[in-house]
C-alpha cells in the first residue's frame, strides 16, 4: 500500500485523513465523495423536476378553469345575440313600415305608436325617423376571453384544440363580418342622416326631431326630401340582405361550436392524475 507523507498536491490532500496519504483511504474516500455527488444530483435535480411538473400540473388546471368559464360566458354571448336580433327586428319593422307609406298624403306618416298601459290610450306615440341616428354595434361580452387572451404562449398551447376553437369563435370571420356591417357600415348611414339634419336647420325655422309636431308640421317638407328616403333603403338592405342573415349563422357556429367545447374541455377534465403525472 503507498504511503506519502505530507502531501503537498491540492487534490492529494482533500482525500488526506492526517498527515499520512494512503491509495486504500484516497480510493475510499473518492468513492464516498462520488456516491454523495451523484445522490446530491439526483435529489437537486429530482426537486427541479418535480417542481417543473407540478407548476405544468397547476397551470393545465388554471387553463381548465378559464375554458370552463369561457363556456358559461359563450351562454351569455348567445342570449346577447338573441336579444341583438330581437331589437333589431323591431327597428327594422318600424323604418320597413315607414318606407313603405313616405308618399302618402297624411300629416301624420311620420308617426307611429307602441302599446303602453301607461299612456291615457294605452298607446306611444313616436316618430320612427327620429330613431334613425341610433347605432348599435355588435359587441357581444368577452370579459373572460380576455383573460384567457393574456396568457403566455405556454399556457394557450396546453390544448390547442381548445385554444384554437375559443380563439375562433371570439376573433373569427363571421363575428369580424358582423362587427363592421353593424359598426363602419351603420355609422356612415347615420353620419348621412345628421347631415341632413344639418341642412334642415338652414332651410326651416323649428327642428326638434324628439317632438312629434315637427314630424307632423314638417310632413311635406319632409316627404320631399328623397336623400332621407333613400338612406332607409340603403340601411334597410344592409340588415335584410347581411347583417340579419349573419346573425343567424353567427348564432349557429356559436351552439355549434360551444357543443364542441364542452366535449373538449369535458374530456381533458376527466383525464387522469397521479399527483402531477398523467394516468394513460
Amino acid at each position: 500500500m503507498t504511503v506519502i507523507k505530507k502531501p503537498k498536491k491540492w487534490y492529494v490532500r482533500l482525500f488526506t485523513l492526517g498527515k499520512k496519504f494512503s491509495s486504500r483511504t484516497f480510493s475510499d474516500n473518492s468513492k464516498k465523495f462520488l456516491l454523495n455527488a451523484i445522490g446530491l444530483f439526483v435529489v437537486v435535480t429530482f426537486t427541479f423536476y418535480t417542481e417543473s411538473v407540478g407548476e405544468d400540473f397547476e397551470m393545465r388546471n388554471e387553463y381548465i378553469e378559464v375554458s370552463k368559464t369561457i363556456s358559461k360566458e359563450l351562454d351569455s354571448v348567445l342570449s346577447y345575440t338573441d336579444e341583438y336580433t330581437e331589437n333589431l327586428k323591431w327597428y327594422s319593422d318600424f323604418f320597413s313600415k315607414q318606407y313603405q307609406r313616405w308618399d302618402v298624403n297624411n300629416d301624420s306618416i311620420f308617426i307611429d305608436f307602441v302599446e303602453d298601459d301607461e299612456e291615457p290610450d294605452l298607446k306611444y306615440y313616436f316618430a320612427p325617423m327620429s330613431l334613425f341616428g341610433y347605432r348599435n354595434p355588435f359587441t357581444p361580452p368577452n370579459l373572460d376571453y380576455k383573460i384567457f387572451k393574456k396568457g403566455t404562449l405556454e399556457f394557450l398551447l396546453i390544448n390547442q384544440n381548445i385554444s384554437t376553437r375559443i380563439i375562433e369563435i371570439y376573433e373569427g370571420e363571421e363575428l369580424s363580418y358582423l362587427k363592421e356591417n353593424t359598426g363602419s357600415a351603420e355609422e356612415k348611414l347615420t353620419e348621412e342622416y345628421r347631415k341632413i339634419i344639418k341642412k334642415w336647420l338652414e332651410d326651416l325655422d323649428y327642428v326638434n326631431i324628439d317632438d312629434n309636431d315637427f314630424w307632423i308640421k314638417n310632413y311635406r317638407y319632409i316627404q320631399k326630401d328623397k336623400q332621407l328616403k333613400n338612406l332607409i333603403y340603403k340601411r334597410l338592405d344592409l340588415w335584410d340582405a347581411l347583417v340579419f342573415d349573419q346573425l343567424d349563422s353567427y348564432k349557429n357556429t356559436l351552439v355549434k361550436n360551444k357543443n364542441n367545447l364542452d366535449l373538449l374541455i369535458k374530456k381533458m377534465d376527466d383525464e387522469k392524475y397521479f399527483l402531477y403525472w398523467k394516468i394513460d
